[in-house]
């Protein structure tokens, strides 16, 4: 039999090569990006017929580790290449300069940002948006839905959502908001930032998400729900994002008293 095959295990056949192949891909010995061995080399490797392979190779498909390219092959799935600093991102200093947090983002990855705005209107808030500002359900907010890229390759869909009370007659219902973007700008109305809270959670995305952020099948997404607090605890923002898996790193940095 096969190396890694165990004709006495009760797991099947197909589970055991792919943990073989999964245990390449874990040590290294087929980094990111490479290609997996063809079809007809698995099967003469482990000794099996095609469908057993194919059965192989998707269960790491839908463990997230391997894209299949059609007519090139299956690959390992390359590492992220964005680190998204949670302690860094909004630091003063950066709106300061007049840069947003995905530009100094990019600029730390040396990748080329750009931004595709979909909306920026007033319209009702939903009821998990309007709990979390402290406004009355429906109550008008400024809407700004966006989609983020590296080097043209979309990499995360935000959709900002502040009080109309605070945006209306304000640089931040324009397309462009300015230099330092909608932070900036609520810092220059008199709403000093104070602090930011994070929830993120994992999961696969919707059909809608997966065509903007032209996801591979099978790929995970996080979704990240950020609320922005004024001094004075007024909430004065909610960010509502969702992010390729594979694109991104976070990274916290966590006091330890």
């Amino acid at each position: 039999m096969a190396r890694g095959i165990d004709p006495m295990s009760d797991r099947p056949v197909y589970r055991q090569i792919a943990d073989a192949l999964r245990t390449r891909i874990e040590t290294g010995e087929i980094g990111p990006g490479e290609r997996l061995p063809s079809e007809s080399v698995l099967r003469t490797e482990f000794e099996v017929s095609a469908g057993t392979v194919r059965q192989a190779l998707a269960v790491l498909r839908g463990d997230g580790l391997v894209l299949a390219e059609h007519g090139r092959g299956v690959f390992v799935r390359s590492r992220p290449r964005l680190r998204r600093l949670g302690h860094d991102r909004f630091a003063r200093r950066h709106r300061d300069a007049g840069r947003a947090a995905y530009l100094a983002e990019s600029e730390a990855a040396s990748v080329r940002p750009s931004i595709d705005v979909f909306k920026v209107a007033p319209e009702k808030a939903p009821s998990d948006i309007a709990r979390r500002l402290g406004v009355p359900e429906g109550e008008v907010v400024l809407v700004r839905s966006r989609r983020y890229l590296s080097d043209g390759e979309p990499t995360e869909l935000a959709t900002s959502y502040i009080p109309w009370n605070l945006a209306e007659g304000t640089a931040m219902t324009e397309v462009n908001p300015g230099p330092g973007g909608i932070y900036a700008r609520l810092e220059d109305s008199g709403h000093r930032l104070g602090r930011f809270t994070e929830d993120v959670t994992a999961r696969m995305p919707s059909p809608d998400e997966v065509r903007a952020l032209r996801l591979a099948p099978g790929s995970p997404v996080l979704a990240l729900v950020r609320v922005a607090y004024d001094v004075d605890g007024l909430a004065v923002e909610v960010c509502d994002t969702v992010l390729s898996a594979d694109q991104y790193v976070l990274t916290y940095e966590l006091p330890a008293d």
